[in-house]
């Protein structure tokens, strides 16, 4: 059981509760009884959570924290980094410890905040800063540092390794913003997204090139298909390219082979620049010293599968004697690996087990330099945990290349991916999910979201905070999670807030509905009992922040769910409450309850898709 592999609830926190344990004073009277040391020469990470520790602690003191390379006599010491916590436990190391492990002990009088690299020492600091000062990251533009002019810790000694090591959570836009992603304890190939010159100092961002679907980015048709066709499928006799997202290479034929492997040594091997792709999408530059390319995706196109797939002899029997296609793309992956680590050691290869790759290949293994990304989209029903019987053959799969494969992620999609306002209530299932995929092995974590706008996404600064502290500590109460994220975000609308995410997950277990991924407007949970239920405490939970504009604001933008769907779909809903004798929430015409809707959306720079836009134009009967 991966569980087993750290130490759950306590977290081996060790206070010492006798009247004569060691009780570190860091502030008195709003006045420094203590020193932050950090190392001359030290890494850019702990030098940044230095400054990060100063900075927070002079916040919740109101005292002037000095930051020094060498410690003082005269007050407690907090020594932040490897190098500086031997200056005080002169056998302290961090030769042996994961990237993301972290030390908090005290030594005397002094306190040593340390571990891993690139990050261990940041999670220390931030570790201690959560837990001891109560500081909270909820979103990029709201936090919860607490005012304490008289603050201590008594004597501890905690180790902590976080089950996943890749935890990335793509919901924009708080995946993106440096800070809160390493306050919150994220690491992935979006975090810190175009803005790689300040993402050394947090502990990098473990980018990617070529990323995700990945066979046209490194040979795109183009510009190899005139002269090579040979190189992509032969599909009903004829050599393809297109359609693009179902249509592939022949992964067999060997100068395709040589020349994507050259391809893949050419941009690893440094640009400047390393690419632009989507437009505005632009991913950065290599530093080959202080931000490395740590991952090459070697991954099938989008569904490139049957009929678009190759089928010339040596694929399909390839493909045959695997009892998979997933052999043939592995195959291809493994020499891609094979390739890439004789001239990089230390770079590692992904593959997508994704659609017609899902199910694993009976004979071929992954190289050791691989990892291997598991995609649900086949299981799709959000409303059950995925260890439910009805996910027999996806588990099946899973399980099947957790017994192979070292390094198995999980790419997720823990929202709505095609309607991303309408309510999507799979938080308690998502909990479950992310729990049991650590018990049983599963090592990293990709959360797919909505890479558009600035709020457009339902409940997307819970649902990010939320997975970011469950991918941290997966044995935490979920419901506590909820309570705690909106009582914080939301003050005294909190409760209000929690009592209509209750009733939304209540009324999908009810239904039975199968929620997946692009569960729509018309969804069987939300009937006109569930919405207007709904409204009742949202519309309390703007009762309860009173003036208040920035509760108001966010409260609002909570709101506009249930507001979409009432506009979706308000003839219908309309006239089935009135036939039910259930009162309907809006007062006023269709064309006021949508103006409204934008006032809040251009108010709050919320932004959606085109698709939504048209709902709200029309309606879905």
């Amino acid at each position: 059981m991966r569980l087993s592999g750290y130490i759950t609830g306590g977290l081996l926190w060790l206070f010492s509760m006798s009247s004569s344990a060691v009780e570190i004073t860091i502030a008195e009277n709003g006045r420094s009884r203590c020193a932050v040391v950090v190392a001359e020469d030290a890494r850019l990470p702990e030098q940044h959570a230095a400054v990060e520790l100063v900075y927070f602690l002079e916040q919740i003191t109101e005292a002037e924290i000095p930051l020094v390379h060498e410690a003082r006599e005269d007050t407690a010491n907090l020594f932040v980094g490897s190098k500086a916590a031997k200056t005080v436990s002169p056998y302290f190391s961090n030769k042996n410890m994961d990237p993301d492990e972290l030390v908090l002990r005290t030594v005397g009088n002094d306190l040593i905040l340390a571990g891993g690299e690139p990050r261990g020492t940041l999670y220390a600091v931030y570790t201690f800063l959560e837990d001891v000062a109560g500081c909270r990251w909820w979103a990029p533009d709201a936090s919860q540092i607490p005012k304490n002019r008289n603050l201590s810790v008594g004597s501890m000694n905690r180790s902590y390794t976080p089950p996943f090591e890749h935890r990335d959570v793509l919901i924009m836009p708080i995946a993106a913003d440096p800070d809160w992603s390493v306050r919150n304890r994220c690491v992935g190939e979006i975090h810190g997204y175009g803005r790689f010159d300040i993402m050394p100092e947090r502990g990098g961002c473990r980018k990617a090139w070529p990323n995700g679907h990945s066979y046209f980015s490194v040979l795109p048709p183009e510009e190899y298909f005139g002269e090579n066709p040979e190189w992509y499928s032969l599909i009903e006799g004829t050599r393809r390219s297109a359609p693009k997202i179902h249509a592939s290479l022949c992964l067999t034929n060997a100068d395709m082979q040589e020349q994507f492997l050259e391809n893949l040594r050419e941009k690893i091997r440094g640009g400047p620049a390393l690419f632009r792709e989507g437009g505005s999408q632009y991913v950065g530059y290599i530093d080959k010293t202080e931000n490395p390319l740590m991952f090459v995706s070697v991954s099938p196109e989008d569904d490139s599968g049957y009929p678009c797939r190759c089928q010339c002899e040596n694929c399909v029997a390839i493909e045959k004697a695997e009892e998979s296609p997933a052999g043939l793309a592995l195959r291809f992956a493994n020499q891609m690996a094979r390739g890439i680590r004789e001239e990089f050691p230390e770079k590692t290869v992904y593959m997508y087990a994704y659609h017609y790759t899902q199910k694993p290949p009976r004979l071929t293994r992954p190289e050791s330099n691989m990892v291997l990304y598991f995609c649900p989209i086949h299981a799709a029903s959000q409303s059950r945990p995925m260890s439910a019987p009805r996910f027999k053959r996806w588990n099946d799969d899973l399980h099947g290349w957790l017994e192979i494969c070292d390094q198995v992620y999980l790419y997720d999609y823990p929202c709505n991916v095609s309607y991303q306002l309408v309510p999507h209530p799979n938080l308690r299932a998502l909990a479950a999910n992310i729990r049991n995929w650590a018990e049983i092995g599963v090592t990293g974590y990709h959360g797919d979201g909505v890479w558009r706008g600035t709020g457009g996404t339902e409940m997307a600064p819970l649902r990010a905070w939320f997975i970011a502290r469950l991918l941290w500590d997966p044995t935490q109460n979920p419901q506590a999670l909820i309570r705690e994220f909106c009582d914080g975000y939301y003050g005294a609308a909190g409760p209000d807030i929690v009592a209509y995410l209750d009733g939304m997950h209540n009324a999908l277990e009810i239904s039975g509905d199968w929620l997946d991924l692009s569960s729509p407007p018309d969804a069987h949970f939300l009937t006109i009992e569930t919405l207007t239920d709904g409204w009742t405490h949202l519309a309390a939970a703007e009762d309860a922040v009173g003036g208040d504009p920035v509760l108001l604001s966010r409260v609002r933008v909570a709101q506009l769910p249930v507001r979409f769907v009432c506009l979706a779909r308000w003839k219908y809903l309309k006239d089935d409450s009135s036939c039910r004798g259930i009162p309907w929430p809006f007062a006023g015409s269709r064309d006021d309850a949508y103006t409204t809707f934008m006032e809040i959306v251009r108010a709050n720079n919320v932004e959606f898709g085109s698709g939504l836009q048209q709902l709200l134009n029309g309606e879905v009967e």
